[in-house]
């Protein structure tokens, strides 16, 4: 899944040859469900409506150069929608976008629907 978003590509890379330091992520990560997939430069659509919200996502440590979550992630009460793609935000008071990625297959959910992703679904990697 994940990519890195270009904006966050550059704070690691001053950050690692020492041209700015690295301002680290605020809060918890949270995972967002988009229904056109973005790119490394713009977000994704947002899912809106029902009583969609983004959820918290708690990865793993790093392995291999990569991670994944930990733990289920749902999503209750959807809106209709195809969700396409995950963009990945902090807690900030403006969210900070860090990483998106295209969904292997868009789901298809109907209203008040809940969308699950497992454990070790959801990846980050380099």
């Amino acid at each position: 899944m994940g990519a890195l978003v270009t904006a966050e590509a550059n704070r690691l890379l001053d950050a690692t040859f020492g041209t700015a330091a690295f301002a680290a992520p605020t809060g918890a990560m949270k995972l967002a469900l988009v229904t056109a997939t973005g790119s490394a430069a713009a977000a994704g659509t947002e899912v809106t409506g029902g009583s969609y919200a983004r959820q918290t996502l708690v990865m793993g440590s790093a392995s291999g150069s990569s991670c994944a979550n930990t733990s289920t992630i749902s999503f209750t009460g959807m809106p209709a929608a195809t969700v396409t793609g995950v963009d990945i935000y902090d807690s900030n008071g403006t969210p900070r976008r860090a990483w998106w990625g295209a969904l292997t297959a868009s789901k298809t959910v109907g209203a008040g629907d809940t969308l699950s992703f497992a454990s070790s679904s959801i990846t980050a990697s380099f």
